[in-house]
């Protein structure tokens, strides 16, 4: 039976937490002489509600290891949440609110606490375009407003429509909900404008802010200038920015992206948390920057719903390593090609074409219209009348050319409405011939739908076509788009006001022509992505071939991305300890340049690629000491067959061995014995294996180089013995500190720069290479023929001591291996590029993330001074290929 004080007193220790740290709160329970095991029941209970939030599954969540928890959730008594979550059960249904609700209750887990003294902290949250990402902020800043952040900056895109459209619904699911709690700053209406005596309106603690503002560089300037002079409230002010639409304008803008800073930077106690369903450029961005907004305190990945209509469910993707690629998503069939000898119709083939542009209404865009007419009708049919029916057309940025749409289209409108007064057999064969088709490539009952028959669809079709709306959005236009007075049939073509974050509801067919090389660009024009209930059957979308492929490598890298970074909730990482990699594409850019300037390229592929261990299992004692000792019976082995078959090389350095032309089956063979452990996700040998047949059956990589790196042996060191009376001495790899008290080590880097250089002859007019220098040499002097080196590490690894500044001190950010045993043993192998001629293989992808080298020093310790070079010039490709 529960204990009646225990209750009360959790419930007035949750209440304290709201303005007080846990420490804190505890201590003044110890000084009011609470008894100690009343204390230990609340930390326990503390504990629990803590630690089921940050065990939930979804989100995936890469956050700080060492972060304070506080957030135990939702509580009855509190004020803006219940009252949202009301909303969302009506409108969404219980599970649905269940899902915002653990999603947002995730986020506000990963803030500050907003009793902490100062803090700057970033974070990014990757949705889903069209996908629901501002419920979730919505129920993020409920959260927090009932925990104690008192001011909530939302920026808001860079367009004045979906910052009144996000005013708009923050009233309506926050403000009216609990209007004596909140002051609204700006309005639908009225952007920024710094109200007088910025102090006063901080001063109250009963009151939360609420700003929803453009990135634009006047307003941000008035909101900068604004804090300033508040400075002496803002210390008990703690706020929460919430960036929509992240990877837009705050990145690498000149004017935009310094007026942000300088926002957050007025600030002592600020969140600033990017919501996008483009993070590419966020996660490519500088993370040793502490002004910059790379997510270096948490990252987290919402989940979407079964009904959600996304990427991979459109347009299907390819499949991920490991894959069946049976169980892989093929895409709907509801893509339909525009030909590439109707492109010149429908768009200007330059810019400077745009003012003279007329639009030719070719078979596609008629039979997209058409199609939009007849499945409206069919919504109209399921009962839908209610609800708002929208067409997209999207040809091309500019302004001018959105207005020539209008005559030709309002002509085809004309033509339908008139052909369906007077019953014109033609057109109605036409719409027939066209129902038919589509409705059978596509089973409404897949979608839980009814089917309608042509009949009823033209019940309805004639008034759909009278009452349908052709609007130009965009910024010079004054007729734009309005979902607020009523159901509306509309035809809207635009451009970049309809690329970002405004929702077109009821979106059914989509008409897309316009021309994007850039990930995150393409991906944010795709509106059509979204729920679709009631009529998930019915949605078309137009668009040239190239594009879907476009498309469809898209939805790739997107399942990949979130597959990453659920791979790194299994090693419990930080965004500062494991970079997310992105899949590139050789015609298309993950992100603009400008935004991409901390990009490297990261190996994913094995042409031309060096593959390492870089974990090592040191816990338990004896399962781990098992594992090295395999791995010791696999590279012995290898090696005395090396010394059997292959030809020993005399000529290198001592502290190394080499042997030369060793046979593919024994390089197989040693793949297959040699454990490469599951958390070196590049080191599959499966995979590995594969690539090696595959390049074989070309005539390449029937034999390889096999080497030892080792040091010299030393008076003070321990001889190893190898084949061919060859002796080396152990080298040392530390592990980070970071991974200092885990089951397996991350020593992060195996390899010495210098190292591939090991069956190569450098030339003397020759200095310091880089890997790009050592990757041509090798075409030139190995091209066929690949190179395993193996790493006989000092199992204990101490940190070695380094002269700075005069002092001997030991390299920061490493601990010792202390691994069990003697020696464990390391493995790298090189792969070759395909010489001139060779063949390309499917399975080759670049791969870009954001530098992380600098932020723990490197583990190649003898060769530390050449790493710069190195990637130097794999900065340099990477900007290329992104």
């Amino acid at each position: 039976m529960e204990d009646p004080r225990i209750e009360a007193a959790w419930k007035r220790f949750q209440s304290r937490l709201d303005t007080a740290l846990p420490h804190e709160v505890t201590q003044e329970l110890r000084d009011l002489f609470v008894p100690d095991h009343v204390i230990e029941e609340l930390l326990r209970r503390h504990d629990v509600e803590t630690t089921r939030i940050a065990s939930l599954r979804e989100p995936l969540a890469l956050g700080r290891e060492n972060t304070l928890p506080w957030y135990t959730g939702p509580r009855a008594e509190d004020k803006n949440w219940p009252a949202f979550e009301g909303i969302l059960r009506r409108a969404l249904g219980a599970d649905s609110a269940q899902k915002i609700d653990e999603a947002s209750t995730k986020v506000v887990a990963m803030l500050d606490h907003p009793a902490t003294p100062a803090f700057r902290s970033r974070g990014l949250v990757v949705g889903h375009v069209q996908s629901g990402k501002t419920s979730n902020f919505t129920g993020v800043v409920c959260k927090a407003a009932d925990r104690g952040y008192r001011m909530f900056i939302v920026l808001s895109g860079i367009h004045n429509s979906l910052r009144r459209q996000t005013q708009a619904r923050l009233i309506r699911d926050v403000v009216n909900l609990n209007p004596p709690l909140w002051h609204q700053i700006t309005s639908p209406e009225r952007d920024f404008v710094p109200p007088p005596n910025a102090q006063s309106f901080l001063a109250s603690k009963d009151q939360r802010l609420l700003l929803v503002v453009k990135k634009n560089a006047v307003v941000l300037r008035k909101l900068r200038d604004w804090l300033e002079q508040a400075q002496e409230q803002l210390g008990n002010c703690p706020t929460l920015i919430i960036d929509d639409e992240a990877d837009q304008a705050t990145l690498a803008t000149r004017r935009i992206n310094p007026l942000i800073r300088d926002v957050i930077t007025r600030l002592p106690k600020v969140c600033y948390v990017g919501y996008t369903a483009t993070p590419f450029a966020n996660l490519l961005s500088d993370p040793l920057d502490h002004e910059d907004f790379y997510p270096r305190d948490f990252i987290l990945s919402l989940p979407r719903g079964a009904e959600y209509q996304g990427p991979e469910t459109l347009f299907g993707r390819h499949p991920l390593d490991g894959e069946d690629p049976a169980e892989v998503p093929g895409g709907l069939d509801m893509i339909r090609t525009i030909p590439d000898d109707e492109l010149d119709d429908l768009r200007p083939k330059k810019q400077a074409a745009a003012s003279g542009f007329a639009p030719v209404v070719t078979r596609s865009l008629r039979r997209a219209a058409l199609w939009f007419w007849l499945a409206t009708a069919a919504r109209h049919s399921r009962g839908q009348q209610d609800q708002h029916s929208s067409m997209l057309v999207h040809a091309h940025s500019d302004t001018r050319v959105h207005d020539s749409y209008g005559p030709p289209l309002r002509a085809l409108q004309e033509e339908v409405a008139v052909g369906l007064a007077d019953r014109d057999t033609a057109l109605l064969e036409e719409l027939r011939l066209l129902w038919e088709d589509e409705t059978a490539r596509v089973d409404p009952s897949g979608f839980g739908n009814l089917a309608v028959g042509f009949d009823e669809v033209l019940d309805h079709l004639d008034g759909v076509v009278k009452r349908t709306r052709i609007v130009m959005d965009h910024y010079r236009s004054n007729d734009r788009l309005d979902y607020d007075s009523g159901p509306v049939n509309v035809i809207a073509v635009g451009g970049n006001t309809l690329s970002r974050g405004l929702t077109l509801e009821g979106l059914v067919v989509s008409f897309f022509v316009r021309s994007s090389n850039v990930y995150d660009t393409l991906l944010q024009m795709g509106r059509w992505f979204g729920y679709r209930p009631g009529y998930g059957d019915l949605p078309r979308i137009f668009m040239p071939d190239e594009t879907r492929r476009w498309f469809m490598h898209l939805a790739t890298v997107e399942e990949e991305m979130r597959k990453e970074i659920d791979r790194y909730l299994t090693e419990h990482k930080s965004p500062l300890e494991l970079a997310v990699r992105i899949r590139c594409h050789p015609k298309m850019r993950v992100t603009a340049p400008s935004k991409a300037g901390a990009a490297v390229r990261t190996a994913a592929s094995y042409g031309g690629q060096l593959v390492e261990t870089r974990y090592f299992p040191c816990l338990p004692v004896d399962d781990a000491l098992k594992w090295h000792e395999r791995n010791a019976d696999a590279v012995l082995g290898f090696l005395a067959a090396a010394s059997t078959d292959g030809r020993v090389d005399r000529t290198v350095k001592p502290g190394r061995a080499l042997w030369r032309e060793v046979p593919l089956t024994r390089v197989l063979d040693f793949i297959g014995a040699y454990q490469f452990h599951p958390k070196s996700v590049d080191a599959s040998a499966d995979l590995m294996v594969e690539y090696i047949r595959r390049r074989n059956e070309s005539g390449a990589l029937a034999s390889w180089n096999v080497g030892v790196i080792g040091n010299a042996v030393g008076a003070d060191s321990t001889p190893l013995s190898l084949p061919n009376g060859i002796t080396v001495a152990p080298v040392t790899r530390t592990r980070l500190a970071a991974s200092a008290s885990d089951e397996v080590a991350d020593i992060k880097t195996l390899t010495g720069s210098r190292d591939e250089a090991l069956d190569l002859k450098i030339p003397q007019s020759e200095g310091s290479v880089n890997r790009s220098r050592l990757q041509e040499l090798r075409v030139q002097q190995q091209p066929e023929r690949g190179l395993v080196m193996l790493y006989p590490i000092d199992a204990r690894s101490e940190v070695p001591v380094r002269k700075h500044n005069g002092e001997e001190k030991k390299i920061e950010g490493r601990a010792p291996l202390d691994a069990p045993g003697d020696i464990v043993w390391g493995a790298a192998l090189v792969f070759p590029r395909p010489s001139k001629g060779g063949r390309e293989l499917a399975v080759e992808y670049d791969y870009v993330a954001a530098d992380l080298r600098q932020v723990f020093p490197s583990a190649g310790e003898d060769d530390s001074e050449d790493v710069s070079v190195l990637y130097q010039d794999l900065d340099s490709d990477a900007e290329g290929s992104a």
